[in-house]
């Protein structure tokens, strides 16, 4: 049920640029979300029609709650940008965004402070202030959806980098060969993604039934091109034993990831999210022998490995919790 607004309460909002769907989201200091407004981005219109309809969907929400103040915009949206100066930098999934100054354009329409940062950090924002890893000073977050990406909480700040940069972390190579991610065969990104299990499975369906192997979920070779991550998962989670071979590959090389980041940065806690949150009965004793294996004994000790808690809502908190938390930058 929506709260009631109190006469001069301060507002926030968070602004979601996603390829597919952008989101308004007003909500307060205590990550108390009073509306949202969703839209499709169909970024053909190009990056001026799009902030538009961004600034209409603002107007509408500002005149709907005049009676409270906006106190300042966040702005969540994928790499390449520089947060510092507030500039979005051609993300391969917005084209035609190129150097553009997001934060100024909203600052000077709505006479607001703006803040930016990429999708990643922001979620790691979010489960780090209400989700998973609240009360952690150094907590990691992992994307493991479509890619691989985190976002760093260290020493109880977001760190990003010197140009934006920090917690790619989907760039590391693990094996001299393997699926491709960030533009590198044998990646994190490559072994731990939508993307990088889904062409994990086609490599290896397609040779087992080359081999007159049958496959219980890919019987034909004309179903290989449609195989996607969670057509595997749902197999491995009913048994099939080609699909919890595929995602204990998968596993395998999370655990060497995590293992690299627990020895390097020494954190509370790593919050997974996506495909990891979605299954983690299929990942978690896979990575925990992996882990104690690979990583520094004392460092596992105290690190705790944790499914993100926030689910489908976190890009929306994500967006808020910039427009919240700017100032701690």
């Amino acid at each position: 049920m929506q709260k009631l607004i109190k006469s001069g309460s301060e507002l926030f909002l968070g602004l979601d640029i996603g390829g597919t769907k952008c989101a308004v989201v007003l909500g307060d200091s205590s990550f108390s979300i009073k509306k949202k407004i969703t839209f499709y981005t169909r970024t053909e219109r190009g990056y001026q029609a799009i902030l538009l309809e961004f600034q209409e969907h603002i107007k509408s929400l500002l005149t709907e709650y005049s009676d409270c103040n906006l106190k300042r915009i966040g702005i969540s949206c994928g790499g390449p940008l520089d947060s510092k100066k507030g500039i979005i930098y051609s993300p391969p999934n917005l084209p035609g965004w190129d150097n553009v100054p997001v934060t100024r354009i909203f600052s000077d329409k709505f006479g607001v402070e703006t803040a930016l940062q990429n999708d990643a950090n922001a979620c790691a924002l979010a489960e780090w202030l209400m989700g998973a890893g609240k009360g952690c000073s150094n907590m990691i977050f992992l994307t493991f959806g479509t890619g691989m990406g985190a976002g760093l909480i260290l020493n109880g700040r977001l760190y990003s980098g010197t140009n934006d940069l920090g917690g790619e972390v989907g760039h590391i190579r693990l094996a001299k060969s393997g699926p491709t991610g960030f533009g590198k065969a044998g990646s994190f990104e490559g072994f731990c993604s939508g993307g990088g299990i889904a062409q994990l499975a086609k490599s290896i369906v397609s040779d087992r039934l080359k081999n007159n192997q049958s496959v219980g979920f890919c019987p034909s070779s004309e179903m290989v091109n449609d195989i996607d991550t969670k057509m595997v998962a749902l197999a491995a989670q009913a048994g099939d034993p080609v699909a919890k071979e595929i995602i204990g590959i998968s596993a395998e090389y999370l655990g060497q990831g995590l293992a690299i980041l627990i020895d390097v940065l020494n954190p509370e806690c790593i919050v997974i999210g996506s495909i990891y949150a979605r299954n983690e009965l299929l990942f978690k004793p896979l990575i925990e022998d992996i882990l104690k294996k690979e990583a520094i004994t004392s460092s596992l000790e105290v690190c705790r490995i944790l499914p993100a808690k926030l689910g489908d809502s976190i890009g929306d908190y994500a967006a808020l919790c910039v427009a919240i938390y700017e100032d701690k930058f």
